[in-house]
């Protein structure tokens, strides 16, 4: 019987079934490959050309450059591809080199290196095999790297084994060390940090290095945000220039500005600030009845650095300061940063301020600029003005708590009415705050605490931000925005899926800031509301800088530009230089050069911004690991955090440090990393790991070198799970597995 029916011919399939084949197969296929699925035969197979046909003329299917048929913009089997980005959950992601279409490119997530291979890292190019897993997403297998113009460089330790001298890189992508040889050891000693150009070498054996730059002893904890700085090529070393110039800046006088020293301006920072760059000022408006007249005093940065001079360079090329736990790395020399702009208490200060007036609803009614000279009244921390504020002042803030404290918390009161009226995206994310020794060495890691006296600065600021946008509108006068687009589509119906799984409802349609906010309102307080703040936050745009207006969607803005912080950012200084041209405040305006230029500016200070945030995100989880190098097999109770195909992210309770499950170290099984609902599901035992899902972990490593950390799970009474009991503190491989 089973001999009849495999002889017995097959019904000719449907246009469907046919389209269904191509699009679920991997890759691109032939006719042969369609005719052998059907058991085609004889005139069948002319009919099945007739139809492939019809297809392609529909534009249902294409066919690549080897005639075989995919469904409309699929990849080749085989294609150049070039890393543009590692995402927040580590995936690598690739687009086609060749890619000329309008459409976005699919999404390529590339699989992991194999053991001993430099891991991918953004700007190279590979040639790679390709296979569709859904529509517009493919998974990448490198066959080779392909080689790239100029001389790779590697940080990483320089160390003396009995076979010779190594290099071992610090990035914990990148395992594979590299040969240095005496003659190329440029006199490095062992367990230096050091920088290292590749050199050619043959295909066989262990690539190798030569040592071009001495960072330090890497026993030294300072060591740690080098590796930070230097990772992401942060530029350190101000040019002869720049520095000449700074040296010879000179404290302002009063000509041609606005003698604003009567006025008690205070600066509010954290107790760790080494610039101060704005200074605020509040009183009850006597025209208004419930309103505010208020003053924003910000470093006259502008004044000193003019365009297209050196100090102008080597700000523009930095973008910004990068902020570590033990150092800064400043986007201007300190004869500017921490001297002549810093708003230093008791010394009169170069100033560009806005009056802003503030009706009784907090709206901003009116603003007027101005370029001043001030002297700080105090330089307050946070700590101190909400201790005032709660009746416990210090003798710095005492004198000052009815003149000028009360009337900012006032001000601060009927602006954070009308943000909440405005309804802003509120996003509770607490942030991890390292505090270090005299030595560098690491004492805590705690969540930084948020009170009211920051979100006083920052609505002060936010107005601030508002009235400069606006006065250039005003004008007609070129602008550096800062804007933040609304959800893409496809994030916002993955939101959805993931929210109605956990028993909430994101409306459908246009959704404003406060459609967010009022989930989490909702979820506040119960177990699930720190992952769907998570969830939420990914579901967001990123914010970058654009000459075009779109306006701010997470703070509910119609117009917002950056204007508060010259010192530490470029496009800070940019709004300064227009708004002293588009209202003749005197020189250091923009000029003509820059003003065409702002749609290029715009591009590479949203670059180095992302640049510095990586840096500083990395040197806080290497300092991290220096924290828990010394508890390795301890064990901890957190949260999933993160879920990739290649494993699972764990935050820990205890100082918000994370790491990662490897998905070698879970049951062995074949996981599914399902995206949409952010879980991996084992295929034969249906276990799965979702995001949010509280768990117990084991510490096995703890690398500040590589700022490595590595869990594995535990049962819910601390101990091993049964896969893991008898092996080693480390997960072992468990051989290749379809989703690594």
């Amino acid at each position: 019987m089973a001999e009849e029916n495999q002889k017995k011919p097959a019904a000719f399939p449907s246009r469907d079934e046919i389209l269904a084949f191509i699009r679920n197969s991997p890759v691109p296929v032939g006719k042969r490959e369609i005719a052998r699925e059907f058991r085609l035969r004889g005139d069948d197979r002319i009919a099945l050309k007739e139809l492939l046909r019809d297809l392609e003329s529909e534009g249902a299917i294409e066919r690549d450059r080897a005639r075989r048929l995919a469904p409309p913009a699929a990849l080749p089997a085989v294609g150049v591809l070039e890393v543009v980005e590692i995402d927040t959950d580590g995936e690598v992601l690739a687009r086609p080199v060749a890619w000329t279409s309008d459409e976005p490119p699919p999404k390529i997530y590339m699989q992991p290196e194999r053991r001993g291979h430099p891991a991918l890292l953004p700007g190279d190019r590979v040639l790679a095999q390709l296979s569709r897993q859904k529509d517009r997403v493919y998974a990448g297998r490198t066959i080779r790297k392909l080689e790239k113009h100029g001389t790779a460089r590697v940080l990483g330790i320089y160390e003396m084994t009995p076979d010779g001298a190594r290099l071992r890189p610090t990035d914990k992508r990148q395992r594979a060390e590299f040969l240095v040889t005496p003659a190329h050891s440029g006199d490095a000693e062992n367990g230096e940090l050091v920088v290292a150009e590749v050199l050619p070498s043959s295909r066989f054996g262990l690539k190798q290095a030569k040592v071009v730059e001495r960072l330090g002893d890497m026993a030294n904890p300072r060591s740690i945000s080098l590796i930070a700085i230097h990772s992401q090529d942060l530029p350190t070393v101000f040019s002869e220039a720049a520095l000449e110039e700074a040296g010879r800046a000179e404290p302002p006088t009063l000509e041609g500005r606005t003698d604003l020293r009567d006025i008690p301006l205070v600066t509010i920072d954290g107790a760790d600030a080494r610039d101060f760059d704005d200074a605020v000022w509040a009183e009850p408006d006597p025209e208004v009845p419930g309103g505010w007249h208020a003053l924003v005093a910000i470093a006259d940065v502008a004044f000193y650095v003019r365009p297209g001079r050196p100090l102008d360079r080597a700000a523009f090329q930095r973008g910004n300061s990068a902020y570590f736990p033990d150092r800064v790395v400043p986007m201007l020399p300190e004869a500017l940063s921490n001297d002549l702009c810093s708003l230093r208490p008791g010394e009169d200060r170069a100033c560009l301020a806005v009056h802003l007036w503030i009706d009784a609803r907090g709206e901003l009614t009116r603003h007027r600029f101005v370029r001043g000279l001030m002297r700080s009244a105090a330089r307050l921390t946070y700590e101190q003005v909400q201790a005032a504020r709660d009746g416990a002042p210090d003798d710095a803030a005492g004198p000052l708590l009815g003149p000028v404290i009360e009337p900012l918390y006032g001000a601060f009161r009927t602006l954070n009415a009308a943000r909440e009226r405005r309804g802003t995206l509120e996003l509770d994310l607490p942030e991890r705050q390292v505090r270090l020794d005299e030595r560098g060495g690491v004492v805590a890691i705690t969540p930084r605490k948020r009170l009211d006296s920051h979100r006083l600065i920052e609505e002060f600021m936010i107005c601030a931000n508002v009235a400069a946008a606006e006065a250039l509108e005003a004008r007609g006068a070129p602008c550096l925005y800062r804007i933040h687009d609304q959800p893409s589509m496809d994030k916002l119906e993955s939101l959805r899926e993931f929210l109605h799984g956990m028993g909430h409802k994101l409306a459908q349609g246009a959704l404003k800031p406060s459609d967010f906010t009022g989930i989490l309102d909702r979820v506040r307080g119960r177990p699930e509301a720190a992952v769907i703040s998570e969830v939420i936050l990914r579901s967001q745009a990123q914010a970058s800088y654009d000459p075009e207006n779109i306006g701010h969607f997470g703070l509910a803005l119609r117009r917002y530009a950056h204007f508060t912080s010259p010192i530490r950012r470029y496009a800070d200084l940019v709004v300064h230089r227009a708004l002293i041209r588009a209202y003749g405040l005197g020189p250091g305006g923009l000029d003509d050069a820059e003003a065409a230029r702002m749609t290029e500016i715009a591009e590479h200070i949203s670059s180095t911004e992302r640049r510095a945030a990586l840096a500083e995100r990395d040197a806080v989880d290497r300092f991290t690991a220096a924290f828990l190098a010394e508890r390795v097999g301890a064990t901890f109770s957190g949260r999933i955090t993160g879920v990739t195909r290649f494993g699972l992210f764990v935050e820990l309770d205890e100082t918000g440090a994370d790491g990662l499950v490897p998905v070698s170290s879970l049951p062995d099984d074949q996981y599914e990393h399902q995206e949409r609902s952010h879980a991996l599901v084992g295929r034969r035992s249906g276990r799965s790991y979702r995001l949010g899902a509280p768990v117990k972990v084991k510490l096995v490593e703890a690398d500040p070198v590589l700022g490595s950390t590595l869990f594995v799970l535990l049962e819910d009474d601390g101990t091993d799970l049964p896969w893991l009991r008898g092996s080693p503190g480390k997960p072992k491989s468990r051989g290749k597995r379809r989703d690594r």
